[in-house]
């Protein structure tokens, strides 16, 4: 039964979407822009490794084999995990809300994943990183059904209404932490989370990212399911699909992605944005075959982003968030004044 509800599921997102020209096109993974993509990938993750303050070809040899083990290597790692993860979250949320404008940290789940870590730390002083970690996914999950309640309570009469109500939300959730954190003297690590930065992920503090390789997995598995569902709860409905499962399933996903994130690295803003948007631009919506291109661009961002901060004002560095922002801000704009050119911005 469960497969042929999968199979139909299936065979229903490929009848729907093989009307779109760029999908037709673009079916094919393997293709020569695809390999040219991960080349590029693997060229950024090297660059990754061998960039930085540290001379990896300097000093003794167990030295250097030590330091680039506990601090290139995880650094490495995270930005992979983490770029591949957040961009997909955003890939899901923006088919859950059926608006190309929602991600982690324009719907509120970033401020509520960090009003969990302040508090687990207030009310457990002594929490291990595992256990910021849950205070963080249990809040985001929160989050996310808060901002799903307000949007059915909502008329949408705008794609425009969907982020504003996200960042407002945010907004609130904000201010609160902002209070715990200025009341239990902890008000520095709450903007050294906002900031979102690699800096600090060695070994023994990365660990906890493998976890979001278990969501991404589950997203490549689920990727029929999301498809239909982005089509709308009635016509997921009409072609047998368990909406609210669907639903339900992705915000635990997202949660635990963002959750987990925002622990080890921070806010890695408008990621989850800019990525399935650029990907859709050039491939379509057929989110199966999206998805390899997805991870990767993903990673790329965040790696050219991260190594941007490394660089420019070297031997400091810039907060990979504060990149992010500026880069993610401004495509957003690029976004919004391209559906008003399409006239696309009224529903």
């Amino acid at each position: 039964m469960t497969t042929t509800l999968r199979q139909d599921v299936s065979q229903t997102s490929r009848d729907i979407l093989v009307e779109d020209p760029r999908t037709r096109r673009h079916r094919r993974l393997w293709t020569p822009a695809f390999l040219v993509a991960i080349l590029i990938t693997l060229a950024l993750v090297v660059a990754s490794l061998l960039v930085g303050q540290f001379d990896v070809f300097g000093g003794e040899d167990w030295e250097n084999f030590w330091m680039f083990g506990i601090t290139r290597v995880p650094r490495t790692v995270a930005l992979i995990l983490a770029g591949a993860a957040m961009a997909m979250c955003g890939v899901i949320m923006q088919l859950l809300t059926q608006n190309r404008f929602v991600e982690p940290s324009t719907m509120g789940t970033t401020e509520w994943a960090g009003l969990g870590l302040i508090l687990v730390m207030w009310l457990f002083p002594y929490a291990t990183l595992f256990e910021r970690m849950m205070g963080a996914v249990v809040m985001s999950f929160i989050g996310t059904m808060v901002f799903f309640l307000f949007l059915r309570r909502v008329s949408l009469k705008s794609s425009l209404i969907v982020p504003i109500i996200g960042i407002m939300l945010g907004a609130v959730v904000s201010s609160f932490s902002t209070y715990l954190a200025l009341v239990t003297d902890r008000l520095q690590t709450l903007s050294i989370w906002f900031q979102g930065s690699f800096t600090g992920v060695i070994q023994g503090r990365y660990e906890l990212l493998w976890i979001v390789l278990i969501v991404t997995v589950l997203v490549f598995i689920t990727a029929d399911q999301f498809t239909v569902a982005g089509l709308g709860k009635d016509m997921a409905t009409n072609v047998g699909l368990n909406y609210a499962l669907v639903l339900f399933m992705g915000t635990a996903m997202v949660a635990v992605a963002t959750g987990v994130t925002a622990t080890v690295v921070g806010v890695l803003p408008f990621l989850g944005l800019v990525v399935p948007n650029i990907v859709s631009l050039f491939r379509g919506d057929d989110l199966r075959t999206n998805l390899p291109w997805v991870v990767l661009v993903g990673i790329c961002t965040v790696t050219i982003c991260d190594l941007i901060g490394r660089l420019i004002i070297a031997p400091f560095e810039i907060p990979v968030g504060m990149v992010l922002g500026l880069v993610g801000g401004a495509v957003f704009l690029g976004l919004l004044l391209r559906q008003r050119k399409k006239g696309g911005l009224v529903t």
